[in-house]
């Protein structure tokens, strides 16, 4: 008698275990528009393009004003590398330019200042050929060996691009010639060439130097000077 008691209250016992089992179980298994629903991608975006405010009422840009002034940033920065390249490759280019341009010109000219001292060999042959006069034997054979030592030196000048500058009928031109006098005339144009001093010389395009020239002066401003005086 007494085994069937225990037996009966271990049934009831494991009988209340189930049913507070079962109604827990019913709690849990609540239908799903009870749970919370997750974030869809607006949400998120909207969420991520807010701006933070900090505790002290700073308003912190958001992450996408972030990417956008450091992209504007490097921009920038590349903008005025570019424009530091631009720069200087153009300098170098000029420099380059310049070299050659010197170097050009250090060979051009390399015989300046010896063509500078041979004119002053050619100047002494001229004058001698113009007191060369008189026809005895001597003094022909001296003029024409002159003749032939000058004829020479021009030719070794002219093969090195040295040219002479010699304007006698010609229009004063004060970038290769140096006026020395004027002379009154009516048959001549004004600021003609009528004499020449000494001829002038050039070496390839650089006056080695001017011509010394006199030049044609009108008759009727003379006198009006004079009148003047």
């Amino acid at each position: 008698m007494v085994e069937i008691v225990d037996l009966c209250a271990c049934i009831g016992t494991r009988a209340h275990y189930f049913s507070l089992r079962s109604s827990y179980m019913s709690k849990d298994q609540a239908s799903p528009e009870s749970a919370p629903k997750a974030p869809d991608q607006a949400e998120q975006a909207a969420s991520v393009d807010t701006a933070i405010t900090t505790e002290e009422g700073v308003v912190e840009p958001t992450p996408i004003e972030q990417l956008a002034q450091q992209l504007t940033e490097a921009t920038r920065r590349a903008e005025e590398n570019w424009d530091k390249f631009v720069r200087t490759q153009a300098e170098l280019e000029n420099l380059r330019r310049r070299s050659e341009k010197e170097l050009q010109n250090a060979n051009k000219y390399a015989l300046e200042k010896f063509s500078k001292e041979l004119l002053t060999v050619v100047d002494s042959l001229e004058l001698g050929l113009q007191a060369a006069v008189g026809e005895t034997s001597d003094v022909v054979k001296l003029r024409e060996g002159m003749e032939l030592t000058l004829k020479q030196l021009n030719s070794v000048l002219e093969k090195f691009s040295v040219r002479a500058v010699d304007p006698i009928g010609e229009k004063f031109n004060p970038d290769l010639h140096q006026a020395m006098a004027m002379q009154p005339t009516t048959d001549i144009e004004p600021n003609t060439v009528v004499k020449v001093f000494q001829k002038g010389y050039l070496l390839h395009d650089r006056l080695l130097r001017p011509a010394m020239v006199v030049i044609a002066q009108a008759a009727a401003e003379s006198t009006r000077i004079d009148e003047q005086a």
